[in-house]
């Protein structure tokens, strides 16, 4: 028996769902969270990110941090998300997997995947469906069941 995951995703949540047919309900069987990515900027950063006198004059520029923090963390969230996935299936625990995330984050979850979970992504949605009901995500799949 074909046991598929289908992973949905943002920058600070992740849900997995199973089935193991194109008709049995989907199956909720992991949440995974990083609170830290939904934090506002201020509250991830100690320090503003302070002010500079330009070259001449006196006028002063605020001055803006080389690496926004809620990207690392939802980099480091994708992270996590693809050691998790790269655990189960070690361990036998699907035989595919259709992802579904916005954008920018299926890309950064994308370049966490080992190369074996990888190859097990038979479908990728770069569509938000997080927040919808497990039977509403199923009507999105039924030709990639």
């Amino acid at each position: 028996m074909t046991t598929t995951w289908i992973v949905v995703a943002e920058s600070s949540r992740a849900r997995i769902l199973s089935t193991h047919s194109a008709v049995e309900p989907l199956e909720e069987v992991a949440l995974l969270e990083h609170p830290e990515a939904r934090m506002h900027e201020q509250d991830l950063t100690s320090d503003g990110a302070g002010r500079r006198f330009a070259n001449a004059g006196t006028r002063r520029h605020g001055m803006s941090d080389a690496v926004r923090w809620k990207d690392e963390h939802a980099g480091k969230f994708a992270r996590e998300v693809g050691q998790h996935l790269e655990h189960a299936r070690n361990e036998h625990e699907f035989d595919r997997l259709i992802l579904a995330a916005p954008p920018k984050f299926l890309g950064l979850l994308r370049g966490e995947l080992a190369p074996g979970t990888e190859a097990a992504v038979a479908h990728e949605f770069d569509k938000n469906w997080l927040h919808d009901h497990a039977k509403a995500i199923r009507r999105h799949l039924p030709e990639y069941l």
